[in-house]
């Protein structure tokens, strides 16, 4: 085994993290250069996750059967493609393609590099190691939105996305020569099987349920995330580098409460986790609807019902994400590929939903969020009485 293997796993993980976080405080200057509206610079983030959707389906079943290296080096060289395009963009059609590819060749880490991680290690220093690698991940991800804030004002928008694609390089070079293959006994490609197992997953009321729920959470979080520079920047007139540090609040707050997710649900209990940051998460979306009907030009308000919405959303969405994984353990690896999937094609509609309702106030933005939360709420609850969750052992 590869002494470096955690960290390759760790800088591929990052290129597919940060890619968006960073680019983001740019919004406001690609829709002066492009001259285009707010809306469809917020297309870039949804036509990003559509190209993370489609690919996340097949890169499971294609690592079992050609190999875990193989697809990992073809998917990072997707992802570098699409960062250079990015940064030679010269329309914003353009910008979207690069986009798209980009998020095509990105969800290979998100995919694979948890399937190495089973083939590698045993379960207790699997939990320990990807553990690990979350602390690091969400660290950077904290930062991604002050970098890019930093960048975007030293040399413009196309700073940030030569880091990414810089960065894309310097991955996918360790990975084709550092990177081994994992996959010791490869599987023939079964295209019957693969689709019998989706439909399984689909029918299923419980997988269902458990999927959606933490998809809906983060695709309402990534629709803030989407409008935010141009809320930040344009209606609350504050310079970028106020708007990078109140992502960061909200991102960082995200990433702590992830990391320590563990901890509380060992302290409270699954069943009491999922209920109370539910509860936050409603909270969150009615303080929201409040803030964009009494205060629309707070920017410390906005900022704090999208902590609390944070909150809530790192405190619930790993108890069900790992349930939905546990429904079918059999074929575990199908549906994360299913999860990953559903994620990002409603982050790619929400996004998409909440670029066409944007008129440049935080209100359409808090309804988006509303919605979210509203259906969060739904499934959650209906969840609850399909499966259990534990308790508090005293």
């Amino acid at each position: 085994m590869t002494p470096n293997l955690p960290f390759l796993f760790v800088i591929s993980l990052l290129t597919c993290c940060i890619e968006i976080d960073i680019s983001v405080p740019s919004f406001p200057d690609i829709s002066d250069y492009f001259d285009i509206s707010d809306g469809l610079t917020q297309m870039t983030i949804a036509v990003n996750f559509f190209g993370f959707c489609l690919s996340s389906v097949v890169y499971g079943p294609l690592s079992d059967s050609y190999g875990r290296r193989n697809v990992m080096l073809i998917g990072n060289a997707i992802m570098l493609i699409g960062a250079i395009f990015c940064v030679v963009a010269d329309s914003i059609e353009l910008l979207l393609i690069a986009r798209f590819i980009q998020g095509f060749g990105a969800s290979t880490s998100a995919v694979v590099v948890f399937a190495m991680i089973a083939d590698v290690y045993e379960t207790e220093k699997a939990a320990k190691l990807i553990g690990v690698m979350n602390s690091l991940i969400t660290v950077f991800m904290s930062i991604a939105p002050i970098a890019g804030g930093f960048i975007n004002n030293l040399v413009g928008f196309r700073g940030n996305y030569f880091v990414i694609a810089l960065v894309s390089l310097i991955s996918w070079v360790m990975l084709y020569f550092q990177l081994p293959e994992t996959k010791k006994e490869k599987k023939p490609l079964e295209i019957r099987t693969i689709a019998k197992n989706f439909y399984i997953l689909a029918t299923d009321k419980r997988f269902l349920y458990a999927s959606l729920t933490p998809s809906l959470t983060y695709s309402g979080y990534m629709s803030f995330i989407a409008c935010a520079p141009f809320l930040y920047i344009e209606t609350y007139n504050l310079p970028i580098m106020y708007y990078a540090i109140n992502q960061g609040i909200i991102i960082a707050i995200f990433s702590m409460f992830s990391m320590y997710s563990g901890r509380i649900t060992s302290y409270l209990g699954e069943k009491t986790c999922v209920v109370y940051g539910t509860i936050l998460l409603f909270f969150a979306g009615v303080f929201g609807l409040l803030v964009g009907l009494l205060f629309p030009k707070s920017p410390f308000l906005t900022t704090s019902f999208m902590t609390i919405y944070s909150i809530g959303a790192a405190i619930t969405y790993p108890i069900i994400f790992t349930k939905s994984l546990d429904i079918f353990p059999e074929i575990r690896g199908t549906a994360s590929s299913t999860i990953m999937a559903s994620r990002s094609l409603l982050c790619a509609l929400f996004i998409a939903f909440t670029s066409y309702i944007y008129n440049g106030t935080l209100l359409n933005i808090s309804l988006s969020l509303l919605l979210s939360s509203l259906l969060t709420v739904f499934f959650t609850f209906r969840l609850l009485k399909l499966i259990g969750f534990a308790t508090k052992k005293n």
